[in-house]
């Protein structure tokens, strides 16, 4: 297959030894990758699973092969419990103790909890449902069913509809090990000559029906200096690296932050132009996405063996008309 390079993209000298895309992209290039990317119809008229399609029986069985020192690390991060400039976003997170409503005291060990699921601290798994776009004057999301939201949530493409779960070949992209940095800068984008420059760096190219993670360090940057507003100020993947993600056939994408390098640099104003990447990966893949996962553990097991795929799994809680779920998943090497 020979590499994609758009006609808008040119390169340059990279002081890392790979060359750099230094693109310009407007929001009607976006809407143009709304129809030229599109997965609309291709698992059917009434497909509502996207790209998770990609995950076949035999793509299962290659990723199972993969274990081969039967050690697991999570890739999630549950919301905090304290109030921070990058959380809260949708509500405050809660833990609380049963209390007996008759004495007024912790009665079991039972407790509840309550959290925005879109919470800026808390790993979740994008429904389909979650980014719409505008036809002729209606909200579609992927596939072309119409967004119909409520208070029951969607009614479409919702984590219900989209499976169990996920069993699939992970695949990390570990930029700031590959630049010899501890995290990239907020607002630092990743292009696709960045993604190339990983494959050789790390030996694994990336496919189809592959979960494919991000590191962009945020994790660790945000445990050394504190937390500041990563929803508006992120390093993240630029728009341009969308057409090479679609070539690639991955089912899923993930990263540590909100994926979107933050400004996106997209000239022009919408929430395409603002988070171009959750509206193409979302709403015209089919891609479900994952914001903020934590990577971590899993790039100190990755590097540690120097081995950068694995066995991915995700359980999906399947809320009726869910928007997201929270992203339970674990990588086994």
């Amino acid at each position: 297959m020979k590499r994609f390079v758009p006609a808008f993209v040119f390169l340059v000298a990279s002081p890392h030894g790979y060359s750099q895309s230094k693109p310009t992209i407007t929001i009607e290039q976006v809407n143009r990758w709304e129809t030229e990317l599109s997965n609309w119809g291709r698992w059917g008229k009434d497909d509502e699973r996207g790209a998770l399609n990609l995950i076949t029986p035999q793509k299962q069985v290659q990723a199972a092969r993969l274990v081969k020192d039967g050690v697991t690390v999570s890739l999630a991060h549950f919301a905090d419990l304290e109030k921070a400039v990058d959380n809260f976003n949708f509500g405050p997170t809660k833990h609380e103790m049963f209390h007996n409503p008759a004495t007024g005291k912790i009665g079991a060990a039972l407790d509840s909890i309550s959290y925005g699921i879109h919470d800026g601290t808390n790993s979740h798994l994008d429904a389909l449902c979650h980014y719409a776009l505008r036809r002729d004057g209606q909200l579609l999301v992927f596939n072309g069913h119409p967004q119909d939201l409520d208070e029951n949530g969607c009614k479409a493409n919702g984590i219900d509809r989209m499976g169990p779960g996920i069993f699939t070949r992970g695949v990390l992209v570990d930029i700031p090990l590959m630049k010899g940095v501890p995290w990239l800068e907020p607002g630092t984008p990743i292009y696709a000559s960045d993604l190339e420059a990983w494959e050789k760096y790390s030996g694994v190219r990336i496919g189809s029906g592959d979960a494919v993670f991000v590191r962009t360090g945020r994790w660790a940057r945000r445990a050394k200096l504190g937390p500041w507003n990563a929803a508006r100020e992120a390093a993240g993947l630029h728009a341009s690296a969308m057409p090479w993600l679609k070539q690639r056939d991955i089912a899923l994408l993930g990263g540590d932050g909100v994926n979107d390098v933050q400004p996106s640099g997209v000239e022009g104003a919408g929430e395409a132009a603002a988070r171009p990447v959750h509206t193409l990966t979302i709403a015209v893949l089919g891609v479900p996405l994952v914001d903020n996962a934590y990577l971590e553990d899993v790039a100190k097991e990755a590097a540690m063996r120097k081995r950068w795929e694995f066995l991915t799994t995700v359980q999906f809680t399947r809320i009726p008309g869910g928007t997201a779920t929270s992203f339970n998943a674990l990588a086994t090497f």
